[in-house]
């Protein structure tokens, strides 16, 4: 891969089918995107880890959702890592890319430098939430945590909630490259059956604690298609994912050639947070007068910081809240 062919994949989404299987997919690059996302925060290596994962997944799973507005990631749990979260903007324009923003809450001293990342989380939920903007009712769905990985969490919701036999190939970490510094790497591969194509399982699912998995929803031939595909996905190297190398384009005809695939136009990703004054404003405009005291600093000063991108605010007290006589 050339160097200019190198940075027009960085931070792509590429959407293709298979059309002999009826399984479409993703193919997603995130560099800058990730860098950008992880520069904002001082995360320990195992949160690191699981924002990038999690990071990688909103990628993927945005680009496939006809959306206007926000699909949100967000992982809950019981164990250190209290949550994952994550928000991916669909484009305003035809052409103009989307926008990821992530962040982690978590106990430092509740943290197991032995135990591995998905371990960090304990029992909890993985949900999906998309809201489609002004005058639309935002869809939520709910699966437990369940198998070793953010990414089975992702399939097994897909399973369960929506009956769409789906699987994700993921790689990612830290890479130095000769004569650059220390960088972020991501890169992944979706598989997804069409929908028109997934009947409605009726039984119990073979999975954990006894959800849905990919088995439990397919049979006869749209099987063996979803098998032969998922054989393909899983010859997948590591640096053929992150690595700069390979182009996505020469990867999904390295494997999936036998299974026609077609490649349609990527989707440029961007690192893009949504928070402003406004919104902080707005926010804030459900306290009464008293709580805005409670809230106020020695300096006179109302204080907010956006956990997904830093951002610092500084309100005067006398303009926030119900008191409020500010026109915002």
């Amino acid at each position: 891969m050339t160097l200019g062919s190198k940075i027009a994949w960085d931070d792509t989404v590429l959407p293709f089918q298979l059309d002999r299987s009826d399984v479409r997919g993703r193919v997603a690059r995130l560099d800058g995107v990730l860098d950008r996302v992880l520069d904002q925060h001082d995360y320990p290596p195992m949160i690191e880890s699981l924002v990038a994962e999690m990071a990688l997944l909103t990628a993927l799973i945005g680009q496939t959702i006809k959306l206007r507005w926000k699909l949100s990631l967000q992982v809950r749990g019981d164990g250190p890592a209290r949550l994952i979260a994550t928000d991916y903007y669909a484009p305003k324009a035809e052409g103009e890319p989307a926008h990821i923003r992530a962040y982690a809450s978590f106990d430092t001293d509740r943290l197991d430098a032995a135990a591995a990342p998905f371990g960090q989380i304990g029992k909890g939920y993985f949900a999906i939430l998309i809201d489609q903007g002004q005058g639309n009712v935002p869809y939520q769905g709910i699966t437990p945590i369940s198998g070793g990985s953010l990414r089975t969490c992702a399939e097994t919701y897909f399973a369960q909630s929506e009956q769409l036999p789906t699987r994700f190939a993921l790689d990612f970490g830290r890479s130095t490259m000769a004569g650059e510094g220390e960088t972020w790497r991501a890169g992944g591969i979706m598989l997804q059956k069409m929908p028109k194509a997934s009947p409605v399982a009726t039984q119990g699912g073979s999975g954990d604690t006894g959800l849905l998995a990919p088995e439990d929803i397919l049979e006869g031939d749209e099987e063996e298609n979803w098998s032969r595909a998922n054989i393909l996905l899983d010859s997948v190297e590591s640096m053929e994912l992150i690595g700069p190398h390979v182009q996505p384009t020469e990867l999904l005809l390295r494997l999936f050639h036998e299974e026609a695939p077609r490649i349609f136009d990527p989707q440029p990703v961007q690192f893009g947070c949504s928070c402003s004054e406004d919104r902080v404003r707005s926010s804030l405009s459900i306290y009464s007068a008293k709580d805005i005291a409670t809230m106020t600093t020695d300096e006179g000063l109302v204080t907010a910081d956006c956990q997904f991108c830093g951002a610092h605010y500084r309100l005067d007290p006398a303009t926030v809240g119900l008191g409020s006589d500010s026109d915002d």
